[in-house]
This record gives C-alpha cells, sequence and structure tokens, in this order.
C-alpha cells in the first residue's frame, strides 16, 4: 500500500517561497510516477508538477519557471520548491502517486493518479 504526507504549507507573502515536503512509503520514489496537484474551492484538482523515475520532470504552464519539483530515493521523499508566490498560487497542495508507464501526460488528468496524500494548505497573500 503506497501512503503519501504532505508537510510544510503555511502562509506567506507575495513573492515569496515555501518547500513542500511528501514522505512517501519505502519503494515508492523511483518506481512510480510522481505529481503535484492543487485545488480551490469550485474548481477540479489541477495539475501542476510531476516527475518520473528517471527524474524527468513536467510543468504546468501556471508554475514553470517558478516551481521546481523534485524527489530523494534515499530520504522517500518527494518535494515542491515554489519560489515567487502569487495570491491565485492559494490552495490546498495534494501530492500523488501512479504506475511509472502513465507518467506520459502533459498536462495530466488527476483520475490518472490513485494514491494521494491528505493535502496541505498554502495561502499566499
Amino acid at each position: 500500500h503506497v501512503q503519501l504526507v504532505e508537510s510544510g504549507g503555511g502562509s506567506v507573502q507575495a513573492g515569496g517561497s515555501l518547500r513542500l515536503s511528501c514522505g512517501v512509503s519505502r519503494h515508492v520514489i523511483g518506481t512510480y510516477c510522481m505529481g503535484w496537484f492543487r485545488q480551490v474551492p469550485g474548481k477540479g484538482r489541477e495539475w501542476i508538477a510531476s516527475i518520473d523515475g528517471n527524474g524527468v520532470t513536467k510543468y504546468a504552464d501556471s508554475v514553470k519557471g517558478r516551481f521546481t519539483v523534485s524527489q530523494d530515493n534515499a530520504k522517500n521523499t518527494l518535494y515542491l520548491q515554489m519560489n515567487s508566490l502569487k495570491p491565485e498560487d492559494t490552495a490546498v497542495h495534494y501530492c500523488a502517486a501512479t504506475a511509472w508507464e502513465q507518467c506520459r501526460g502533459n498536462p495530466f488528468d488527476a483520475s490518472v493518479f490513485n494514491y494521494w496524500g491528505q493535502g496541505t494548505q498554502v495561502t499566499v497573500s
């Protein structure tokens, strides 16, 4: 069973930075396709970044150049470094995982991912 736990959310001023972490059960990093999503009230879950088992990354246009996704196999952790934050980045952020071979979308639909963390709130003012 794949388990994901996000941390690092909070409030930050516009233009600031925040780093989210996602602790993942063993043998997932480097084996699964990993993704980050965000959701605001009244809207669907929006894909923002992904990384495959080889470290190949993809980004939504809305965050490209500002966010960086990375993973550390030894620490069983997925990261999302968020820089130059904007008020429109305010959302609940989720980490997610799916099978390696599913990591070919650009963009990704949330339905492709079948394992999810509980979410962490990011508020930019």
